[in-house]
């Protein structure tokens, strides 16, 4: 058997893993031609056919699934490798990736992710806005920014720092309020995101949200919604609150969902670039915290 190539055991995990060739390709970042080609010369080292291909996608042969434990291993073991070298990088350069939710960015940080990247001209920062959470201990990111309403499910590997706590509120539109208060409209609807029925807010204050429901895509397109005046929806309090075309709705407090955390893996965190931007952001979090928590604004 010809030596094994790491290269080649990625390639296979990622098939294996998602059952389909084009999933992989698009998860590893290649062409289709190329999973297939690696995976080929994959079998031809170890003497082996790994998967049977079938109308449903690539499943495990018998051999494959045997495989796949050593496979793991060395994925595992490349890993290690690569956060205890990360880990003695003590300069204030190269590459660091960090990972949060896409309103965070967009509302609230990027002034601040400004200011970071001037400070530190040398450090190659790279934003993972994203709803989906990555893998810490695969290196996927190096900083995740999340939000967390129960400490206890949190990954025992991962190291954490607890930020504020995090507040939502009802809002709509400054002009709709006025008219509301005036009485020169009718029902206000509910802006959603799923199709979950009636949302608890809806008759929880002075205004009754009512009519037909209008459903948002995602939170930007929520935002646009309620700006434009079309309903009523819940909203962070720090991207509500500092919307000056918004307002709180009567009758509604807001309500605590969790807290904002900085969390961080293994030798990843000793860093001299992952600790200057935990410092740097967990001074930002404090001035942020009566905004984040709704005690910022009084409502309307």
């Amino acid at each position: 058997m010809e030596k094994v190539d790491w290269d080649d055991v990625r390639y296979f995990l990622a098939v294996g893993r998602s059952g389909s060739v084009r999933a992989a390709a698009e998860r590893l970042g290649v062409n289709h031609a190329t999973v297939l080609r690696r995976i080929a010369q994959f079998e031809q080292r170890l003497g082996v056919q790994v998967f049977e291909k079938r109308p449903s996608g690539y499943r495990l042969t018998p051999a494959g699934e045997e495989v796949v434990e050593f496979a793991e291993q060395m994925e595992a073991s490349s890993h290690q490798l690569e956060t205890r070298v990360f880990g003695r990088d003590q300069s204030a350069r190269g590459l660091l990736r960090v990972t949060l939710p896409p309103f965070l960015a967009t509302h609230l940080l990027m002034p601040d992710l400004a200011d970071f990247a001037r400070l530190h001209p040398d450090i190659e920062i790279e934003i993972l806005s994203t709803g989906e959470v990555a893998n810490l201990t695969n290196r996927e990111a190096d900083v995740a920014i999340r939000f967390v309403v129960d400490r206890k499910i949190l990954p025992l590997n991962l190291h954490g720092l607890m930020g504020p706590q995090l507040a939502g509120g009802v809002y709509l539109s400054r002009d709709l309020l006025a008219k509301w208060r005036a009485g020169a409209i009718g029902p206000i609807r509910p802006i959603v995101i799923n199709d979950r029925g009636v949302p608890d807010w809806a008759n929880a204050g002075e205004i009754r949200a009512a009519g037909a429901p209008f459903r948002a895509p995602d939170a930007e397109a929520q935002v646009a919604a309620v700006r434009h005046g079309i309903g009523m929806t819940r909203l962070p309090c720090f991207v509500g609150d500092a919307d000056p075309l918004l307002a709180r709705a009567p009758g509604i407090e807001p309500r605590l969902n969790g807290a904002l955390w900085i969390l961080t893996q293994g030798e990843t965190r000793k860093t001299k670039r992952v600790r200057l931007f935990i410092e740097f952001l967990s001074l930002k979090f404090a001035g942020y915290a009566p905004l984040l928590t709704g005690l910022s604004a009084s409502g309307d």
